[in-house]
């Protein structure tokens, strides 16, 4: 079952009157359960094919199917129920609410959802919410402030709040792009532990460690996917170096 079809999506951006091309006709599909990485020289339009798809940024032409529901003909108040309750967002700059403990920002995106009113359901969210941090290691942070903590376990609070209301995706812009190796590897492991319990991911990456560990690569340059690698799916990491080794000769095939 493909959880995303995308038909020849465009974007067009008009800069001093001038037009610029970012995506031109991509097609591509992104299947339940899949973890598909996207890769490409800067400039190359990656971010903007994460925006666009995500319904953060509006297309300029094609079509977007989200579990059959063409995003691309929903209005702003719509696609933004949709991003809320079906989708889950990581971005490479940690984005929380520096007023907030790292625990109230997590359940904050559970709290504004409709599911969110009442009693009994905000007892569910707090729960989840618990389950969560205790699942990625950061429970001891929890009524920690933003700035209390390291970026390792920032990044794993900003991967529980995209997880609180149970997304059927996730988009991740450069997950890993502002951390350090160990912190990276350990990010990466939530990641491929969350797409093994069923959730579906794509991410943005340069970083070829990374990308490595998902089962597609898809690489894009000047706006058009130029090709895909395949690999399956993850099987741990005494697989990361044959993965890595193989994604390299490929990526310089493709002129990465």
């Amino acid at each position: 079952m493909n959880t995303l079809t995308v038909k020849d999506l465009c974007k067009t951006y008009i800069i001093n009157k001038r037009q610029n091309n970012v995506l031109k006709n991509i097609n591509m599909e992104i299947r339940a359960g899949e973890m598909v990485a996207v890769m490409g020289p800067s400039g190359s339009g990656k971010s903007t094919l994460l925006y666009t798809i995500s319904g953060m940024d509006h297309l300029t032409a094609g079509r977007v199917d989200f579990f059959g529901q063409d995003i691309s003909t929903l209005s702003p108040s719509e696609m933004s129920e949709i991003r809320l309750n079906q989708m889950g967002f990581i971005f490479q700059q940690m984005y929380m609410l520096k007023n907030l403990s790292i625990y109230d920002n997590i359940i904050l995106p559970a709290y504004q959802s409709a599911n969110g009113r009442g009693k009994e359901k905000r007892r569910e969210i707090n729960d989840r919410a618990k389950e969560l941090m205790h699942k990625l290691g950061i429970s001891e942070v929890a009524a920690h402030d933003i700035n209390e903590v390291s970026g390792g376990q920032l990044q794993r609070a900003c991967i529980c709040r995209s997880l609180i209301n149970r997304p059927k995706m996730i988009f991740a812009d450069e997950p890993t792009g502002a951390l350090n190796q160990q912190n990276s590897r350990e990010v990466m492991k939530e990641l491929n532990r969350i797409n093994a319990e069923g959730t579906t991911i794509m991410l943005v990456t340069h970083d070829m460690k990374v990308a490595a560990k998902s089962d597609r690569v898809l690489y894009i340059e000047d706006g058009n996917i130029k090709g895909e690698y395949t690999f399956g799916r993850y099987g741990g990491q005494e697989e990361d170096r044959e993965r890595e080794k193989k994604l390299s000769v490929w990526l310089m095939e493709m002129g990465f």
